[in-house]
């Protein structure tokens, strides 16, 4: 399914990515200005590293279960749950089991 039918169209949305054997798959569905929104796809055993980021970013799991750690505290996310990273507090994404998650960051607009 290509991009441009996601547009106008209803989409399954854990359905619109594909996992890779032992990588982690992501798909930008809308690029803005003001945010982001894009699809992960991780296969067991892969991760993102600590990092920070100067936004929050909201986790929604559609998929499997996920181990986010925001500020050095593990929380686990099952299918259907969200967490929300604040900016600036480092975080890092493991997946003990395969999993789908839909990453939504809103940019703080500047005067």
């Amino acid at each position: 399914m290509s991009e441009a039918l996601y547009k106008a169209q209803p989409v399954a949305i854990k359905d619109a990515i594909e996992y890779a054997s032992d990588s982690v798959v992501s798909k930008m569905l809308i690029k803005k200005e003001v945010g982001n929104l894009t699809l992960f796809a991780f296969d067991k055993g892969q991760s993102l590293s600590e990092h920070t980021a100067p936004f929050d970013a909201a986790v929604q799991i559609l998929d499997g279960t996920a181990e986010i750690i925001i500020g050095g505290e593990s929380h686990i996310l099952n299918e259907g749950e969200f967490v929300i990273m604040p900016a600036d507090i480092p975080h890092a994404v493991k997946a003990s089991e395969k999993f789908k998650m839909l990453l939504t960051m809103i940019k703080e607009k500047k005067s």
